[in-house]
């Protein structure tokens, strides 16, 4: 596949992970000196109180010289939170369908944790 968005640059190989109310976007981009980079896109389905959709939408632009570093710590990020909590934990906040009276919402307080507000990370 090999598009031009509305940025300019070339779309080479996409792949896309639809996980809950998020989707996730792999895209392979040309530079103007052609060479490759990754974007990630993380979009998330909010409500608005009329009852219409939007989406609000967040992107990591990730270079070559950068990958085998990303990819040992995400890897090692990854094993952690595998070793301390397993595979078969699903959070169901988190595969719920987005209902809207959660947007401004902070964290139960579950004993080892306090609460947190997502707006003030």
């Amino acid at each position: 596949m090999l598009t031009n968005n509305d940025g300019g640059q070339e779309e080479i190989y996409s792949k896309v992970l639809r996980a809950g109310r998020r989707t996730y976007f792999f895209d392979v981009r040309e530079t103007r000196a052609s060479d490759y980079y990754l974007t990630i896109t993380e979009s998330k389905k909010f409500t608005n109180e009329d009852g219409s959709f939007y989406y609000k939408k967040h992107k990591i632009y990730l270079y070559k010289e950068d990958f085998s570093d990303f990819a040992e710590i995400l890897t090692h990020m990854m094993e952690f939170i595998i070793k301390e909590r397993g595979e078969e934990v699903i959070s169901e906040r988190h595969q719920k369908n987005y209902n809207g009276e959660h947007h401004n919402s902070t964290l139960q307080s579950s004993g080892e944790f306090s609460d947190v507000n997502f707006e003030d990370i």
